[in-house]
């Protein structure tokens, strides 16, 4: 048997007749983070949960609270894919330790809506055709709606300043930008979209050419 040695790995190989096995052992650089209790009211909802000490608000929302519309992107805080909201203020999830937003309350995408009626933010974007893909959208509202509750009649210049830290890799940005326009006119109350979660018309009717056949027929 042969045992090379290493920082942080060992391989013990054992040679048995014409064949050669290996075993990794893994040996760990540092101790293991400790656990503790980890408490936040998450879209309303009181949230108690066991998690590392050095856990990142990112996986605990994801994996542990459940909260998905949460996006994982660049994990270094230049996409800004992760944003949520602490106590009001726009924070990137992926920078920030759980201990740190312990006991605040957190508001992300999920959390816009009330109940069936989306956030203002939210109609604007899918009437402006502001998501693209939509991967990097819940960042986009969660900064746009910060900044609608802090500035009700943005320029297009403020709302570009405020969504800098947004990259969106489908779109040159300007129906983002027009979106959040448009949100801020709906809030103070200058137009109004109609519901999308409202029942629609049949959006195929029967003209006075088109009589009705029974199913399965065909003309």
């Amino acid at each position: 048997m042969v045992r090379p040695t290493g920082e942080s790995s060992k391989v013990a190989r054992y040679r048995v007749g014409t064949f050669a096995m290996s075993i990794h052992i893994r040996v760990p650089m540092l101790p293991g983070a400790g656990k503790e209790n980890w408490q936040a009211d998450v879209n309303g909802e009181a949230h108690e949960h066991l998690v590392e000490s050095n856990a990142i608000l990112l996986d605990v929302l994801r994996d542990q609270a459940g909260t998905l519309g949460v996006k994982r992107g660049c994990d270094m805080g230049t996409c800004g894919c992760c944003a949520v909201l602490i106590d009001g203020e726009p924070r990137l999830s992926c920078l920030c330790l759980a201990k740190e937003a312990a006991g605040s309350e957190i508001t992300t995408v999920e959390g816009l809506a009330d109940g069936h009626h989306l956030h203002p933010i939210q109609k604007c974007f899918a009437e402006a055709g502001g998501s693209q893909c939509g991967f990097c959208t819940p960042g986009f509202l969660i900064v746009s709606a910060a900044l609608l509750d802090e500035n009700p009649e943005p320029t297009r210049d403020e709302i570009k300043c405020a969504i800098e830290g947004n990259l969106c890799r489908c779109t040159g940005y300007q129906q983002i930008v027009d979106a959040v326009e448009m949100a801020a006119t709906m809030k103070r109350g200058g137009i109004n979209i109609p519901d999308a979660t409202d029942p629609k018309s049949d959006p195929h009717p029967l003209g006075p050419d088109e009589p009705s056949l029974p199913p399965g027929s065909s003309k």
